[in-house]
This record gives structure tokens, sequence and C-alpha cells, in this order.
């Protein structure tokens, strides 16, 4: 059995997401993304390391779900500003493709 390579990036946005730390973790064709309480224990600014934060939510999608983009997208603005979402769609999207929903 060949282990799949995950690659993973968090981002420390603080009071402009719930929780202040998410997680995207991109496995194969499967992408989590986690929402993560700060970890004041390391410190409270952008340098502390959040690898240890508490998880409180995790939405995943297949990359080849028909509809992939739309809900990442959605799942991420319901954690933080269309501004993020969409800068961690692009990230997302650099490593790997994701489909969207076919216009009629």
């Amino acid at each position: 059995m060949t282990k799949l390579k995950t690659t993973t990036k968090t981002w420390k946005i603080g009071e402009r997401a719930k929780g202040g730390v998410i997680t995207v973790e991109i496995t194969g064709e499967e992408i989590a993304v986690i929402g993560k309480e700060w970890d004041f224990s390391t410190g409270s600014r952008n340098s502390s390391n959040q690898s240890n934060a508490k998880e409180f939510t995790r939405g995943t999608i297949l990359s080849c779900d028909a509809d992939a983009e739309r809900k990442l997208h959605h799942f991420l603005s319901e954690l933080s500003t269309s501004y993020f979402a969409d800068e961690i769609l692009k990230w997302i999207k650099s490593k790997i493709t994701i489909k969207r929903k076919e216009r009629w």
C-alpha cells in the first residue's frame, strides 16, 4: 500500500477568523479545511506555534466533486472573511486541481 503525500498549510488570521487559525490538509484528492482555536499558551503573536491548536470544526471535500470549488469557498467564508477565503482557495488551487460546477 502506497502512502499518500499530505500537503499542509496553516493561516494564523487572528480576529479575522473564527478561532483565529485555519489549516488546510490536502491528501490525494481529499481537501480538509480545519478551524482551530488560537492556542494562547504558545503566545498571542502571529509568529507563535499554533500546530497544537484545538480543532473546533472540519470540512472535507474531494477535489473531483462536481461543485468542490463552491463548497470550499462557502466553508472558508463561514470561517473567515471573503478576502481570506479567496486567498486560501488560491493556495488550494495552486496545489491541486479542483472542479468547478459547469454553467449551462
